[in-house]
């Protein structure tokens, strides 16, 4: 019988890994309680079971369960920011979204609902993906709740601002500048980071400036370093609700091999997780990390990326919703 514990802050947090093997019963993220199992939560954690906009090796869609799975082993005190997010706040894991895999317009539709009554009540909302076409959705759903165009920090390998795939509007390597389009990005405040690798052309940067978007490349984090990134994200973001969309690709392969279209010489694990923690204090409302295609990966190496960089995130959120009841666990 799995057995929650109540946390110093009062919450329902995680299964007691002193009495419950980690390797045992059922995943949720984190092995934290399912969103029925709690009368209102702070944080939830959705996954969206969706890779149809691929381009190249599909198998986003088995990527929130494989990223669940590796969760097994995250403890309740993050030491890096100093915190205890269960403690902090209620987080719960909402399962998965049921989206149709045979139309790409419907199942957008259905991500933006979902994720629109998922955050009703004022929480905020980490998706598991899925490629990264449910950018788009979760994009709309975001800010629709901020009543305003949100700033967005998009950590990938690509830029994924091209008008089209095979003459379809709606694809992975399209969500960005269908945001742009809708009005739904502050434009003064959207950048991409971690990107690399060859390009159509020279034009794809130059209409990629003329959306708004600025650019740190993969060699600027390691040209300049994470201190002077961290501090140039902040100075263009500022305090606008924020949005972070991460492609697990912005990773070189060595740290995630489990993707769909890899890209040598992206940042190491340790590279975007500082950077994440230098973004602590800045009003995050959403995130999602995607392309985790399981199929390609290798002893949970890029599940267990992905899983750390979303315990990350969640605890930049949890850390914006209240006083400070943290203690080492």
């Amino acid at each position: 019988m799995d057995e929650q514990r109540i946390t110093a802050g009062g919450k329902l947090g995680q299964i007691d890994g002193t009495r419950v093997p980690r390797f045992s019963g059922a995943a949720t993220y984190a092995r934290l309680p399912r969103l029925d199992q709690v009368d209102r939560a702070d944080v939830v954690v959705v996954g969206v079971p969706f890779d149809s906009g691929v381009s190249y090796r599909p198998g986003a869609r088995f990527g929130a369960n494989h990223v669940r799975e590796s969760s097994r082993l995250l403890r309740p005190y993050n030491p890096a920011l100093d915190i205890s997010p269960f403690e902090r706040a209620q987080l719960a894991d909402a399962g998965d979204m049921a989206v149709n895999p045979f139309n790409i317009g419907e199942a957008i539709e259905t991500i933006e609902g979902n994720a629109l009554d998922l955050t009703a009540g004022g929480e905020r909302l980490l998706t598991l993906g899925g490629d990264h076409t449910i950018a788009l959705p979760l994009l709309r759903a975001a800010a629709k709740r901020a009543g305003e165009p949100v700033a967005l920090l998009h950590f990938d390998a690509h830029l994924d601002t091209w008008d089209t795939y095979f003459g379809a509007e709606y694809t992975h390597g399209t969500p960005f500048r269908r945001a742009v389009e809708e009005g739904i990005l502050d434009t003064e405040a959207i950048s991409h980071v971690g990107t690399r690798g060859p390009l159509y052309g020279v034009r794809d940067l130059a209409e990629d400036r003329r959306l708004g978007f600025g650019i740190l490349t993969s060699s600027d984090v390691f040209r300049r370093g994470v201190d002077e990134v961290v501090a140039a994200l902040r100075e263009r973001i500022g305090a606008r609700p924020l949005y972070i969309s991460i492609d697990i690709d912005v990773l070189d392969p060595a740290h995630a091999p489990g993707t769909g279209t890899p890209e040598a010489g992206g940042l190491t694990s340790r590279e975007l997780l500082e950077i994440l923690r230098g973004l602590r204090g800045m009003n995050l409302i959403g995130a999602d990390v995607v392309e985790v295609a399981p199929a390609y990966d290798h002893a949970e190496i890029t599940g267990v990326a992905a899983s750390h960089v979303a315990y990350d995130l969640v605890s930049l959120m949890a850390d914006n919703l209240g006083p400070a009841t943290d203690a080492g666990s």
